[in-house]
């Protein structure tokens, strides 16, 4: 998955990673010449006492590490360039994918996981990169070369090399195959902190009505002690690394000069080629540490490019059409034919053969007990997730063949939850057609009985938003989520129990008040209380799933006995007359 991953994204860099690639290789040839260099010195200047010989061979020295350092720097800087813009990229696939999910494919991950995959795995495979480019490019060079190298120096010797670097490489192994599942575990013990912090700042009101503290402290600290658990056993394992390849230098490094002193004695080797021959080993031996400090960065990075590799490769199950209807005659006529509707692995559909027809100029209401589909139905006009059977049609033509955007100018939807961006009263109002004068967003929110409180905020059409709309009351939310919807002014508005945190007086002024705004606009509305809805054109009754029943409320007040149990349960018999 990593592998795959970074082929798809690093493809439009290949010069930069080319040219990155050529000045680490060049500095790690300047870093492997200067040990021979200094032999050269200390063999045919220091022993001989020849200081003209050392001077020149110091310029050089010199003139070399001055090209290791260029070639250094400018293969970091190349690094990170390409590295960040990997990160953008990955983080932009991510974001237009999640952005063409369906509730179906957020609901299955989950918004705490898909915030993580986003940020922290992304950055995880980032700052692999960042240091594959800066050590891992080099490490096989220096290694291989400094082998090379230390043969020239002396061969016998050379021999410590041969244990050295296969212990080296089988005890990161097997450092490396145990902590691969325990970085899969942290990044998932990640999504449960972030998923319950996210709850107790979201439901910090619930908790306090309720008491609650105790409980959702110790919640976290459940979730926090996990995370902790299965970082300690990583930090363990990582902290067992070093020590692991610096016993295994330390010891070579004895062996080198006690077989080198040896090899000195009886005349076969040189001081200088013995001082070259340590550096070398150094240089061998920091490759492999630089691998190994790669090696611990992988199995954390291949996780978190398998759960990014997850959202990218999931496909939304609203798709848009390959070839979409880009006008309507602009109607607003609305028709749900047969509809069926089923989540993945349910056992029985959510809704079931609905009919319904809702016509310009009408207003049509949704009723129904609680989980009798009446949310879901309004979902599948705008395409929140698509039906499973049937069909749902906009001015005769199936929601799944319109251009998205041609849908969002023809279908505006005020769900049940109202969410406000953070910003201002004014940004949000815009949200649905930006180019709105400030005098359209002051008719919406008359219609909407919200002009009054907007003006009573300090700056009007100006006045801070915080995000989600926490800073305004149930109620206000509400209405300045139907005034989103007035500015954009499509031909069918679909209300999903957006009245529900409303006062009767407000309810009742702002129907009267929409009935003149959409009066030749289609008007559907879902409600639990029935003042909202006795007067519609057309009530529509649900239960479990199924239409039963269709009229006026005078009409299925005396024939649908579901319906009669709903009104009953909120009215007097003579007030539901």
């Amino acid at each position: 998955m990593l592998l795959r991953l970074l082929r798809t994204h690093l493809r439009p860099y290949k010069k930069p990673i080319g040219l990155l690639v050529l000045l680490q290789f060049l500095q790690t040839c300047a870093s492997l010449y200067l040990p021979s260099l200094n032999a050269d010195i200390i063999d045919n200047g220091v022993v001989n006492g020849d200081t003209g010989y050392i001077l020149l061979f110091g310029g050089v020295m010199i003139a070399v590490s001055v090209v290791q350092v260029v070639c250094n720097v400018g293969a970091v800087y190349y690094g990170a360039r390409t590295a960040s813009a990997l990160g953008r990229d990955v983080r932009a696939a991510v974001f237009e994918r999640v952005q063409s999910f369906s509730a179906r494919e957020v609901g299955q991950f989950g918004a705490p996981s898909l915030i993580t995959r986003t940020t922290n795995d992304v950055q995880q495979v980032q700052m692999l990169v960042l240091m594959a480019f800066t050590l891992m490019v080099s490490a096989p060079i220096m290694c291989v070369g400094g082998i090379v190298m230390a043969l020239g120096q002396d061969v016998p010797l050379s021999a410590v090399l041969l244990a050295v670097v296969p212990v080296l490489g089988v005890s990161v192994a097997l450092i490396v195959k145990r902590m691969r599942p325990l970085f899969r575990t942290m990044q998932e013990r990640l999504d449960t902190v972030n998923r319950v912090l996210r709850e107790q700042i979201t439901g910090n009101r619930v908790i306090r009505a309720f008491v609650k503290d105790d409980y959702e402290r110790e919640r976290f600290k459940g979730s926090n002690t996990e995370l902790t658990d299965v970082s300690m056993a990583t930090g363990r394992l990582m902290a067992l690394m070093f020590p692991t390849v610096m016993t295994v230098v330390n010891v070579s490094s004895v062996a080198v000069v006690w077989f080198g002193a040896h090899r000195i004695d009886s005349g076969g080797m040189e001081i200088g080629a013995l001082t070259a021959f340590l550096a070398y080993l150094m240089q061998i031996v920091m490759s492999v540490m630089m691998a190994t400090f790669m090696f611990m960065m992988v199995p954390r990075a291949e996780v978190c490019a398998e759960r990014i590799e997850e959202v990218l490769s999931t496909e939304s199950s609203v798709v848009p059409p390959s070839e979409p209807v880009r006008e309507l005659e602009r109607r607003g006529h609305l028709e749900v034919r047969s509809a069926d509707f089923r989540y993945p692995g349910a056992e029985e559909s959510v809704l079931k053969d609905v009919e319904l027809v809702a016509r310009p100029g009408e207003t049509t209401a949704i009723i129904g007990s609680t989980g009798s589909g009446k949310s879901t139905l309004l979902g599948l006009v705008p395409r929140l997730f698509d039906v499973t059977g049937g069909e749902v049609l906009v001015d005769g033509v199936d929601v799944r063949k319109l251009e998205p955007g041609l849908m969002a100018r023809t279908v505006g939807l005020v769900p049940q939850k109202p969410y406000l961006f953070s910003g201002t009263v004014a940004t949000n109002l815009r949200y649905g057609k930006p180019d709105a004068t400030d005098e359209e967003l002051w008719h919406a929110l008359e219609v909407a009985q919200a002009a009054d409180f907007v003006k009573g905020l300090e700056h009007g059409l100006d006045a801070p938003i915080a995000q989600g709309g926490t800073n305004v009351s149930g109620g206000q939310r509400q209405r300045l989520a139907i005034a989103r919807t007035l500015v954009q002014r499509p031909e069918i508005y679909l209300f999903d129990d957006s009245f529900s945190a409303l006062d009767y007086k407000t309810d009742a002024l702002l129907r009267d008040a929409l009935k003149e705004e959409t009066a030749e606009s289609t008007v559907v509305i879902v409600a639990q209380r029935v003042s909202t809805i006795r007067d519609a054109d057309r009530i529509v009754v649900l239960d479990e799933g199924r239409v039963v029943g269709s009229g006026r409320h005078h009409e299925l007040m005396a024939g649908n006995e579901t319906y009669r149990e709903i009104v009953l349960s909120q009215l007097t018999e003579a007030e539901a007359a």
